[in-house]
């Protein structure tokens, strides 16, 4: 459940955080640019919030497997 949650959270900050660039740059051209922009910015910050956890997850897998030591020991 934790793993849901953790992937979920990613993804909703990396939309907000997507959907705000997005807004400010549309919003340059025009009002209905920064709409559009601004779902285009979430979508894709969606996205990389998803795969972001896939990655971090994984890395962690492969420290375990290793025995190295993550930054924050």
């Amino acid at each position: 459940m934790g793993k849901r949650i953790k992937q979920a959270m990613s993804r909703a900050k990396y939309a907000a955080v997507g959907a705000s660039i997005g807004a400010a740059a549309g919003g340059l051209v025009s009002r209905n640019a920064a709409s559009t922009a601004a779902g285009l910015g979430a979508l894709i910050g969606a996205t990389i919030g998803e795969k972001r956890v896939s990655v971090d997850e994984f890395v962690g897998q492969v420290r375990d497997k290793t025995g190295e030591k993550s930054a924050d020991e």
